[in-house]
């Protein structure tokens, strides 16, 4: 069969390192990129079978990169620790990389987890990312955040999601959102014509009225309104912190 190596980015992720391994022991290869975790991660990773190799921190996609440097395989599944491939997607990967007429890379949905509930609505599903890809033709664009796969050919879609169990409470998630949008605020491109006004008001009120009515994140509940006000309101931070130079690490 043609063989898969899987590269997933690690700190701290004790928690999750296991289940998502485990996920996808069928595989070639399991690469894990550590930055130097002290929670035991990499000692979880290498009893199972991965394998371990500790980096600095230089950001989301050099460090993917970094990780699939280091792969053997003509193709590359690059997971995060909080994602899991189910025994159909397993199948359909292997299917699809077998194919003479392969594409170069495919697109694969997410079911995205919030607190444990699978959120349908709002942009969060299928939420579709370019994660397998042949090595010779795709890396991952270097960028502070949003990280996403480029690849030189056509890309495909599967029809099975992974799992995504990401934010596992309210407070990981405003942790997160925190550190996420001073990284957002860099990526923004300087242009004379934006007001402050402007972006600070509507372009934060778009983005609530875009996840909770046109997206229709109003049918999951409360999380589905929390997800979208906190989504403006991080809208509102990255701009602000564009304006302000706020973009620091804490």
């Amino acid at each position: 069969m043609t063989t898969i190596s899987v590269t997933i980015i690690s700190k701290n992720e004790a928690r999750n390192i296991k289940d998502c391994i485990e996920s996808v022991n069928w595989a070639s290869e399991v690469i894990v990129t550590d930055q130097f975790s002290t929670d035991g991660t990499a000692d979880i990773a290498r009893s199972l079978g991965a394998k371990v190799f500790q980096e600095e921190w230089h950001g989301f996609a050099k460090q993917k990169n970094i990780a699939i440097a280091k792969a053997q395989g003509p193709w590359i599944l690059s997971l995060d620790a909080d994602e899991r491939v189910t025994p159909l997607l397993r199948q359909e990967i292997e299917e699809v990389i077998s194919k003479e007429n392969a594409c170069k890379g495919y697109y694969i949905a997410r079911k995205n987890f919030f607190c444990k509930r699978w959120i349908r609505h709002g942009g969060w599903y299928p939420d579709y990312n370019l994660r397998l890809f042949r090595k010779d033709a795709g890396c991952f664009e270097e960028r502070a955040v949003h990280e996403k796969v480029v690849i030189e050919g056509t890309a495909g879609y599967l029809i099975h999601p992974m799992a995504h169990y990401t934010y596992t409470s309210v407070a990981d998630y405003l942790k997160r959102l925190e550190r996420y949008s001073r990284l957002a605020a860099l990526e923004i491109p300087d242009r004379k014509s934006w007001t402050c006004w402007h972006t600070l008001t509507l372009r934060p009120l778009f983005t609530f009225m875009s996840m909770y009515l046109l997206r229709l994140g109003i049918l999951d509940g409360r999380p589905g309104l929390f997800l979208a006000v906190s989504y403006a309101y991080y809208t509102f931070l990255k701009y602000y912190r564009f304006y302000e130079k706020d973009f620091d690490e804490e």
